[in-house]
């Protein structure tokens, strides 16, 4: 069968999975080619500076003077939803604060698949981090966030909390 005959809804799906499953093969390729190193360290670095090129990309399309935390909780629904996962934006109880839920998550599969749950969290929760420091410090902003429920840890989903303080 040509490429061609394939269609892009049964090929972008594969190709998601390609991409994350390169996310482990690399961790495993640091774990066998740098002994004594930290692999956790490294895969924390990694998810730091994903976070600041999430910030950079995230930061252009952000208005200020809107309701931040809902636009900061729809860019992550966006992005989660392009790479397969099951995410949704919700609103707080006010503007100043939103919600994003992950029903299920494939990089929770992964860790989970591969031994490696204990890096699930954490390696989101520094993204989330990461990408909100720059944001701020962009915008002049004080976004801020909180895991209030996750996968990893035997909740039914991943629920993040991120508000404004004034």
């Amino acid at each position: 069968m040509a490429r061609n005959e394939v269609p892009v809804e049964k090929r972008f799906p594969v190709l998601v999975q390609i991409t994350r499953a390169s996310h482990f093969a690399w961790r495993q390729a640091v774990v066998e080619s740098c002994p004594g190193c930290d692999p956790v360290a490294v895969v924390n670095k990694m998810w730091e500076i994903t976070g600041h090129d999430t910030a950079a990309a995230y930061t252009r399309r952000l208005d200020p003077k809107k309701p931040l935390a809902m636009q900061f909780a729809k860019s992550i629904e966006w992005s989660s939803q392009c790479m397969g996962e099951d995410a949704e934006a919700l609103p707080g109880k006010n503007d100043g604060e939103a919600y994003l839920k992950h029903h299920g998550c494939p990089w929770f599969d992964w860790h989970k698949r591969l031994g490696l749950l204990p890096e699930d969290r954490p390696g989101c929760d520094i993204w989330f981090r990461t990408a909100i420091d720059d944001i701020n410090a962009r915008l002049g902003t004080k976004l801020r966030f909180e895991t209030t429920e996750s996968l990893p840890e035997g909740g039914a989903c991943c629920l993040r909390r991120f508000w404004v303080e004034p």
